[in-house]
């Protein structure tokens, strides 16, 4: 399928480029640096071959979220916003942007998202879950953003209209034990959908979708297993009846089906892309690599051969996008 829109494809500034080191074995790490901080080389010929009109570019992880220093996150968030407004406005045909956010102050993450939308034509966020704050238990305990302190964030976004995509990182040491002896099952293979699945849980828990009715949240790798779990986060133990002890109103089904949009990113299977579309519907779904973390090629020749009709083809890789981040009319 040609025209295809891409939403989870990162890049690198120097100060945040280590970050990613970590996340492949040695040998493939000169690899990896140089699509991080390639944009409109590789990358570019990667989409032209592979059917991809656009690719909306984010920052790498964990990035500005791992910065206590609240200063230094609020400068790294700033260049890094800049420099990816510069590369935006050379091929505007081609990429768009979300902005990072510097969330251990939220008020300056506030005016950052104000500043990126605003004035340099952004399309929302994306944010490496939970952020480190020094002037919070030392920068060592991660803030979640169902935190009292980010509603005035969150009325923002949603006065904005421009979604939020919740992307993952690990667990903090302190509460990474369950891993212990088995790194391996760390970031892509489960840590990162386990810390995302729970932020956004934390989230539809808090009231603040019944708060704030009209947030967009994006969650990539299918939904972090949110959709084949929605039964059971609702139902659990249903022949009991007792009230639930936390604040959401309704059930969580109808909030990640209101509130929520997933993306294909870095989970390239035809069974659970069927599924999610079974559970949300294929309006929600949208197309997304992962680059360079996963490969071009291998996202977009099994997304353009998977067993879908075709109507839900060109939702899911283009219609979706343009109506959700307003990047056209729409078809």
């Amino acid at each position: 399928m040609n025209g295809k829109i891409a939403l989870e494809e990162h890049f690198a500034i120097p100060q945040t480029l280590q970050d990613s080191a970590g996340f492949v074995p040695g040998d493939y790490w000169r690899i990896l640096q140089d699509r991080l901080l390639d944009i409109h080389g590789q990358r570019l010929d990667q989409m032209d071959a592979h059917g991809i009109e656009t690719c909306v570019l984010s920052l790498n992880a964990p990035a500005i979220q791992a910065i206590p220093q609240r200063d230094r996150a609020v400068e790294y968030a700033r260049i890094a916003n800049d420099v990816l407004a510069e590369e935006v406005a050379k091929r505007p045909d081609r990429f768009r942007a979300f902005a990072a956010l510097p969330l251990q102050d939220p008020d300056a993450a506030t005016a950052e998202l104000r500043r990126c939308v605003e004035e340099l034509g952004f399309v929302g966020a994306l944010v490496n879950g939970f952020s480190q704050d020094e002037q919070h238990g030392d920068g060592h305990d991660p803030l979640y953003y169902d935190l009292p302190q980010y509603r005035a964030f969150w009325a923002e976004v949603e006065r904005l209209d421009v979604p939020f995509y919740l992307h993952p990182r690990n667990p903090l040491p302190q509460d990474a034990r369950i891993y212990d002896g088995h790194p391996w099952l760390l970031g892509p293979t489960w840590g990162f959908a386990q810390e995302t699945a729970v932020h956004a849980l934390r989230l539809m828990a808090s009231g603040l979708f019944d708060e704030h009715p009209g947030l967009k949240i994006v969650i990539g790798h299918m939904g972090e297993g949110i959709p084949a779990m929605l039964y059971r986060i609702d139902h659990r133990n249903k022949w009991v009846e007792a009230p639930h002890t936390y604040p959401a109103q309704r059930k969580f089904v109808d909030y990640f089906s209101e509130n929520f949009w997933i993306t294909t990113s870095g989970n390239f299977r035809t069974q659970s892309l069927i599924g999610a579309v079974l559970e949300i519907g294929a309006d929600r779904i949208l197309f997304a690599t992962d680059w360079p973390f996963e490969n071009i090629d291998h996202a977009a020749e099994w997304f353009d051969t998977a067993s879908i009709s075709d109507a839900d083809r060109r939702k899911i890789g283009r219609t979706n996008a343009l109506s959700l981040f307003r990047l056209g009319a729409g078809e």
